[in-house]
């Protein structure tokens, strides 16, 4: 292709730029292709041709029109757009089709490991044990109850926060897994309670919702989120993580890590008090086995 490979062009972008010059033929195949662009960028010109009803020859036609030597390069560039995280492919199963075009040469297990290697060591570099610290001390200093709340990929990592801090001896609760009580919950928050907002890629409306009722209560509020998450308003203290560039892996381990690291820096500042009641817990387990 002349230069669009050298630009942060889209699907959509080729399109309008080369509209004039299309046939019914290529609209076909840019029907199938938009209404399925994961598969479109895995296929060769000879199958999607075949999904779109036209001659074999078509696809490579096609991609001659817009611009590309033939089918395979159009092809590289389809699958450039899912690695880079473009607009033509906003959606989780383009996002998974990404990760296994990155793994075609080097093996998936190989690629999902590297991935979370590069988002650990991201991590490393931009998280701070002061930001560690103000979330620990706003778990300590809570005078009431401390409630958890993640949506989707997030909801069983709040599950997890509000066992160990149970465990720790802490008032904890994962409001996601009691939703048909949300309202009641939401009734009794107090400024003496504590949130712990976990959003990943989105904030989901009920994450919003519960935001703002805390807000107007006076609940101090943390946020754990990667750097496509809002929250509105402003948590009192976040800590932005980065989960994968475009096209890998969106990695659970890291913001993982971080609340492992929140819970352990608890423990160091809570005056014995989480490192009691877990040798407490252990004791009363042990003794149901008996």
């Amino acid at each position: 292709m002349k230069d669009t490979l050298a630009s942060p062009l889209l699907l959509s972008d080729l399109i309008n730029r080369n509209s004039s010059r299309l046939t019914a033929a290529d609209t076909r195949l840019l029907d199938v292709m938009i209404r399925d662009p994961i598969r479109a960028a895995m296929e060769n010109g000879t199958d999607v041709s075949s999904r779109a009803g036209v001659h074999p020859a078509s696809a490579v036609r096609l991609a001659r029109r817009l611009g590309f030597k033939g089918y395979p390069e159009f092809r590289a560039f389809l699958q450039s757009s899912l690695r880079d995280g473009g607009n033509d492919f906003e959606s989780s199963a383009a996002r998974m089709a990404a990760r296994l075009v990155r793994a075609e040469e080097g093996g998936l297990l190989a690629s999902i490991l590297d991935s979370e290697i590069s988002a650990l060591e991201r991590l490393r570099a931009s998280i701070s044990d002061a930001d560690i610290r103000a979330f620990a001390e706003s778990l300590r200093d809570c005078r009431r109850r401390i409630y958890i709340i993640g949506r989707g990929h997030s909801s069983a990592l709040s599950s997890l926060i509000a066992l160990r801090l149970v465990r720790s001896g802490y008032d904890a609760v994962d409001i996601g897994s009691s939703m048909h009580q949300l309202p009641e919950v939401l009734h009794g928050l107090s400024k003496d309670d504590v949130l712990w907002i976990l959003a990943f890629r989105n904030s989901p409306s009920i994450v919003r919702e519960v935001r703002h009722v805390a807000a107007a209560r006076g609940v101090r509020t943390l946020a754990l989120t990667d750097s496509a998450a809002r929250i509105e308003p402003p948590p009192d203290h976040q800590i932005v993580v980065s989960r994968g560039e475009p096209g890998e892996s969106q990695s659970l381990v890291v913001p993982m890590t971080v609340a492992n690291a929140v819970i352990l820096d608890l423990a160091v500042i809570d005056d014995g008090r989480s490192l009691q009641s877990l040798a407490c817990f252990r004791s009363f387990r042990a003794g149901l086995h008996d």
